[in-house]
């Protein structure tokens, strides 16, 4: 039969990475879902432990301070309307004294310091070319804070400007990391706000970037999400209700292709097991103490004893135990 949709097949990637290999998420929304993932499979990752950045000039400058574990300059700190924020931080940074912010980012970018010196594979995803620069200083802001839209200028970032911007971030990555791998994606998020229009040209400025990025930059490479979900989902059915956000399914079938690309086998085959057991979980029967629950769990918890020499299962074995009959 004639297929109806365009499906992305997707090349082997130049590299492999498995359960052992630390992994660091960074950038939008979507490096969350994707670093959630990674987390609920048993991965060793950072999730985008900076909180959620959109444009590239502010992801690059975070992961700077996170290698250098500095912290960012005295005129970024802002007050407003009773609470204290951060221009290259997220809201989740803010707080009612400027001291608790600066606790915050502090604690913060030492946990993503530590976890870069031993990281493997870095994914960053970007969200959005549009940036807004402070008026009063010229940088470019993370997070606007919802202050005032007079105290900043509306600029759309050329391709040029953030190959650069990665070019220098990339050296110094490399320089303590010669064997990290970098994985960069456009997020599938639309940034309405933006209208749809220029969204559309955000987007295609950060595509165009990625692809002068990964031409320009060994052991990095390039994860279609953005086109998964426009060119081969393609249908508002894979869509949150806001119409914006991939809807669970979709994020579940680009996480297939992203495993697909680059799992190991060993990696892939844990996932399957994985999958199964999580599933049992989840499980929630009527009556807890009865013969057939029992049993099943002590099938689940003897699948669990098995996984250990692989993932860390003490919190999911405990679990189980709380379950079980003395």
């Amino acid at each position: 039969m004639k297929s109806f949709r365009t499906e992305l097949h997707l090349k082997a990637s130049l590299f492999n990475f498995g359960l052992n290999n630390p992994i660091f998420t960074i950038g939008s929304c979507f490096a969350d879902l994707i670093g959630e993932q990674l987390v609920q499979t048993k991965f060793k990752v950072s999730n985008n432990p900076l909180g959620v950045i959109y444009n590239p000039y502010s992801i690059h400058r975070a992961l700077h301070y996170s290698l250098e574990f500095s912290l960012p300059a005295e005129n970024t700190y802002v007050q407003h309307e009773g609470l204290w924020s951060n221009y290259e931080f997220h809201s989740s940074f803010s707080g009612l004294t400027k001291e608790e912010v600066i606790l915050k980012i502090s604690n913060s970018l030492r946990s993503a310091h530590n976890s870069l010196k031993e990281t493997e594979v870095l994914l960053i995803t970007y969200g959005s070319a549009w940036v807004y620069e402070n008026i009063e200083t010229g940088e470019v802001v993370a997070n606007c804070h919802k202050i005032p839209a007079k105290n900043f200028k509306k600029i759309l970032l050329n391709t040029d400007a953030i190959a650069e911007s990665f070019r220098f971030l990339y050296q110094a990555l490399k320089k303590q990391h010669s064997s990290l791998q970098i994985i960069l994606s456009v997020s599938p998020v639309r940034h309405t706000k933006d209208i749809l229009p220029l969204n559309q040209v955000s987007k295609s400025v950060l595509r165009l970037a990625c692809h002068e990025i990964e031409a320009q930059c060994a052991d990095v490479e390039y994860f279609p999400a953005y086109e998964i979900m426009m060119d081969d989902l393609r249908d508002y059915r894979f869509y949150q209700p806001d119409m914006i956000h991939p809807s669970d399914e979709a994020v579940n079938y680009i996480w297939h292709k992203f495993s697909e690309r680059y799992f190991n086998d060993i990696t892939k085959n844990f996932i399957d097991r994985w999958k199964s057991i999580s599933t049992d979980l989840r499980h929630r029967p009527f009556h807890l103490q009865s013969d057939d629950h029992q049993n099943f769990l002590k099938q689940v918890l003897q699948k669990l004893e098995e996984l250990k020499p692989t993932v860390n299962v003490d919190a999911e074995i405990a679990t189980i135990l709380l379950q079980l009959k003395s």
